[in-house]
């Protein structure tokens, strides 16, 4: 029967073209090798036969690659796809080691901020790559325990990795100095998540800078610093941590904000996902922005450029750090130390989604 035919070999094609196993070998893996009329004949010789070529579990065990890198989230994978901020540096990334032949694997995070150890400790990778995880993910101590060159994407701050982050701190008080320049007083913050417990819902900036994701704390400091230096005490600044992805998810940490007596004129997001939040939010509840509420995000995503009114925000370059953080992955595969940190700088970009206070 059909089913329990044996399946050819590599020394069943060489058999057939009259070669050796090297030179069959060398047609898939090495093909400058040989002369093209060869590769030809060998190739031609596979699919008559029907050899699909090297067994992949094979090869990597006898060359110790896999030619994968383990890309390791902080959420669900959808968000690969549906984050703005993610996909873009994510395409970067991809496009950078994409022509050496590396493929990426995505491992999605759960609820310690980063993929289960165990998927970390059994994917056929050469190398990972932390986004954004958690302080103390336990994804972090599989890498290491694996002994995998690693690159981290903005956090945490890994001792003998290559990291690539912005100036978090910087571009929140830009963004809060904007808004105190325009004359607010009052203002709310939406926090990503911070994995705070219960999740989601109204904090005090103390539980909030516990967050164990570096970027929530070093935004929300630059948010309070400039604040406070303006006079503005920080247990007078509302924060409402966002535990979901989407949009809607969002949505109510916005009218929990936007209920509070007095309402705040001006709302820092943590990012642009938040802010267009907050921008539908404003519109349902009547309030025209910026005239009744000033909205602030993070990113500077292609969204931010197309909302009505456009969305002020602190502006990262998203293709360069995934450049970046892929450049540094090759390195580490080519056997290079790990490169120093690069931190990218971050602008204020000003559009029509912040006004004077009235």
């Amino acid at each position: 029967m059909s089913g329990n035919r044996r399946r050819p070999t590599l020394d069943d094609v060489a058999s057939a073209v009259g070669v050796s196993r090297a030179t069959v070998s060398n047609a898939y893996n090495r093909p400058d090798q040989l002369s093209p009329g060869l590769r030809e004949e060998v190739l031609r010789a596979a699919n008559r036969l029907g050899y699909a070529g090297p067994d992949p579990v094979a090869r990597s065990l006898a060359t110790q690659r896999t030619g994968a890198i383990a890309f390791m989230l902080d959420t669900g994978l959808s968000a690969a796809f549906s984050d703005p901020a993610l996909s873009i540096t994510l395409d970067a990334l991809a496009t950078t080691v994409g022509p050496t032949g590396h493929a990426l694997l995505l491992l999605p995070g759960g609820d310690d901020g980063g993929p289960r150890a165990d998927r970390v400790l059994t994917a056929q990778a050469d190398l990972a790559v932390a986004y954004s995880l958690a302080d103390g993910a336990p994804a972090l101590r599989a890498v290491r325990r694996r002994g995998l060159p690693l690159v981290v994407i903005d956090h945490p701050v890994v001792p003998g990795a290559a990291r690539v982050g912005i100036d978090d701190r910087g571009g929140a008080a830009a963004a809060a100095r904007h808004l105190l320049a325009l004359g607010h007083r009052r203002f709310g913050v939406l926090s990503a998540q911070c994995l705070s417990a219960p999740r989601g819902g109204p904090l005090d900036a103390d539980e909030a800078l516990r967050s164990r994701f570096r970027d929530n704390r070093e935004r929300l400091t630059g948010y309070l610093d400039a604040l406070t230096e303006a006079g503005i005490p920080r247990t007078h600044v509302p924060i409402w941590e966002t535990s979901g992805l989407s949009r809607e998810d969002a949505m109510a940490g916005v009218r929990g904000l936007l209920d509070r007596t007095p309402r705040p004129t001006a709302l820092l997001c943590m990012s642009d996902e938040l802010a267009l939040a907050a921008l539908a939010t404003a519109h349902r509840h009547g309030l025209a922005v910026p005239a009744d509420l000033s909205i602030v995000g993070f990113d500077d995503t292609p969204p931010a450029r197309w909302a009505e009114p456009g969305l002020t925000t602190v502006r990262q370059d998203l293709v360069r750090k995934g450049r970046l953080a892929g450049e540094f992955a090759l390195r580490l595969l080519a056997g290079e130390r790990p490169p120093e940190p690069a931190t990218l700088d971050v602008e204020l970009v000003v559009r029509g989604s912040s006004g004077p206070a009235r």
